[in-house]
């Protein structure tokens, strides 16, 4: 059986990480070479950095930067914002991430996806989704740091990319991003019901309950989170060894009695 995994996700802005309510991240929280380090020390079972105003800013990821931090990094490390081509993600990947997390380039040309997969696996490439929650109930895709709205429904967009060579589909809520509220198990579930590869629940993280709910209720395959790390004294250690006794398989948890 595959192990749950719990990823911590850094919002990387200009030169320091930044917290995010909405996409709106505007608070800054430190540097990302020690937390990057902190990290390596507290088990957790992979890290996604995000260059948040890469692709705003109509720039390239900051390959020199990703190789410093990447250096210091000793768990699976997953970059995305400001890929554009495959020549991005080769150089990403040579500058030491394990996987590329590709948003609105996938809008603008869907083919990256596939060449992406056809050329260094669809281990290495995960494909990010941001939906945001019309008044009517329903949800629509955006794009450029939710600025954009794409027309793309959710589920369909998730089905599309495992077609296309995805290894994983990495899902955040706008509404929810940054409110430690709970992650939207409806929005999980409209993508876990559609494709077979895993599914990483992003946005809105504030207690291990919210883990497991989105776990068990969402049937996600891993969560991230953010705020509940950086603002709480909550730990991913704490949320193993919480999810492990609610029955959910983790790597190197060690259950407390």
């Amino acid at each position: 059986m595959l192990k749950t995994r719990i990823i911590p996700t850094l919002l990387w802005k200009n030169i320091g990480l930044v917290k995010g309510i909405a996409f709106d991240s505007w608070r800054r929280v430190g540097t990302i070479m020690p937390a990057v380090k902190v990290y390596n020390a507290r088990q957790v079972d992979e890290l996604i950095v995000v260059d948040i105003t890469a692709t705003l800013e109509d720039r390239l990821p900051d390959f020199a930067e990703v190789e410093e931090f990447s250096a210091e990094c000793f768990v699976p490390l997953t970059v995305g914002g400001g890929i554009r081509s495959i020549e991005d993600i080769k150089q990403l990947l040579r500058a030491g991430a394990d996987k590329v997390s590709i948003n609105s380039a996938a809008y603008l040309r869907p083919e990256i996806i596939n060449e992406a997969a056809e050329r260094f696996g669809s281990q290495c490439v995960v494909a990010s989704i941001d939906a945001r929650r019309n008044p009517d109930g329903t949800y629509v895709c955006v794009s450029h740091s939710g600025t954009r709205d794409t027309g793309r429904l959710p589920g369909e967009w998730a089905a599309e990319l495992e077609l296309r060579g995805a290894g994983e589909i990495l899902i955040t809520s706008v509404e929810l991003d940054g409110t430690m509220e709970g992650y939207d198990l409806e929005l999980i579930r409209s993508i876990t019901e559609r494709v077979r590869i895993p599914v990483i629940a992003s946005g809105g993280a504030g207690n291990y309950e919210h883990m497991y709910a989105a776990l068990e209720v969402g049937r996600a395959a891993a969560v991230a989170a953010a705020s509940i790390f950086h603002f709480t004294e909550q730990t991913p250690l704490e949320a193993k060894n919480y999810l492990a006794a609610r029955g959910i398989p983790v790597r190197s948890a060690k259950v407390l009695v």
